[in-house]
């Protein structure tokens, strides 16, 4: 099994992935920051004469980090096969994002369109008229389907399952007390990072918010907040310790990563979570669930009367504007010592393994090995 890890390299072809996300996250996050902080709205579509300066910035940068599944697909499927796993890899991120799968979902997808193209590219014969159109036809459309229909109904199966399952769930834990019920709000919208779980979790908070219950999507979007400060801090308490946590690109992340959960962005700790997923998950859903806690259960299930804005949602909090601060503080404190202390130490010198330019252009398939 550890051999067939080390073939298939699936850690590589995360990261080269991540590579390509992280600028995208960045522009984007601090795109959408600024339109938001500064009182834009993302709007579903810009039509022109209807839309102000601010509200053109916070779409843009919304519209960008909504297509993050299909960024790392197709960063993933392109690590795997090349030029021609580009095509599959964009077509099935879109299919993760029409079934609502999320970050994770892009991942398994941009596997799945990448090897369904190399596959293609290795085991397809075609006459000699036809090879010039292997990459540019043969192997995309023959992938793109494939990948697109299996991410639809194989995928997309058990994550509609598990959405109802979820949802069913939330509707029984609506007449639990207000801490566990804040507690589980608080580790649902963190331990996806925006997929199917967080999803389900804001669906719900925002239909109680509906019935003017404000509480639930207050614990689901602070927790949004806190999370990349989390993770800042876990740098400082690791230098308390002793301890290298993070590369010099993740360190260089975090300064975009901090200020973007400020406004409630959490996109932008993404590429940090994803080289340690799941002490990632850990740290961050024990903030969540720390901080939803204290959130419903100090507010009597009360919360700001907008479903968005991190710190600028405490003054809609009203008097308990200082239990939502109080709620944050604890979130970053439990995933800032939570994560510095279970993250292995790592090398000072060690950096985040990048496919470099010059290789990504003259890539080789018949080198490639995934089995």
């Amino acid at each position: 099994m550890k051999d067939f890890l080390k073939k298939a390299n699936f850690k590589g072809h995360l990261l080269t992935a991540i590579s390509y996300l992280i600028p995208i996250v960045c522009g984007a996050g601090f795109i959408i920051a600024i339109g938001m902080a500064l009182g834009g709205k993302a709007q579903d579509a810009l039509v022109m004469g209807k839309f102000d300066f601010y509200q053109a910035l916070a779409t843009l940068g919304g519209k960008a980090l909504g297509l993050l599944p299909v960024i790392i697909a197709t960063g993933i499927a392109f690590s795997i096969a090349g030029k021609p796993g580009i095509a599959p890899g964009f077509v099935t991120g879109l299919a993760a994002n029409a079934i609502s799968a999320g970050f994770i979902g892009g991942m398994i997808g941009g596997y799945i369109a990448g090897w369904s193209a190399y596959f293609v590219l290795k085991k397809f014969n075609v006459p000699n008229w036809a090879k010039g159109l292997m990459p540019t036809l043969i192997v995309p459309f023959l992938a793109s389907i494939f990948s697109g229909l299996v991410m639809v109904y194989i995928v997309g199966t058990p994550v509609a399952i598990f959405t109802d399952a979820l949802t069913n769930f939330l509707k029984s834990m609506n007449g639990a007390s207000n801490l566990v019920f804040g507690a589980v709000i608080g580790l649902l919208s963190i331990v996806d990072f925006g997929g199917p779980i967080n999803k389900t979790a804001f669906a719900f908070a925002l239909t109680l918010q509906a019935q003017g219950i404000n509480g639930p999507v207050t614990a689901l979007q602070l927790t949004n907040t806190a999370t990349p400060i989390g993770f800042g801090l876990a740098f400082l308490i690791a230098k308390m310790l002793h301890k290298n946590i993070y590369t010099h690109e993740e360190v260089e992340n975090l300064k975009s990563a901090v200020p973007m959960g400020v406004v409630n962005i959490v996109e932008g700790i993404i590429p940090i979570i994803m080289n340690d997923i799941i002490r990632g998950i850990i740290a961050a859903g024990l903030g969540g669930l720390t901080e939803g806690a204290i959130l419903m259960s100090m507010t009597n299930g009360q919360g700001a009367t907008v479903p968005f804005g991190g710190f600028l949602m405490l003054p809609t909090m009203g008097a308990h504007w200082w239990v939502g601060l109080l709620a944050i503080a604890a979130n970053v404190l439990v995933t800032g010592v939570v994560y510095a202390v279970i993250k292995k130490d790592i090398p000072v010198d060690a950096e985040v393994q990048e496919t470099s330019i010059e290789d990504e252009a003259d890539i080789d398939l018949d080198d490639i090995q995934i089995m």
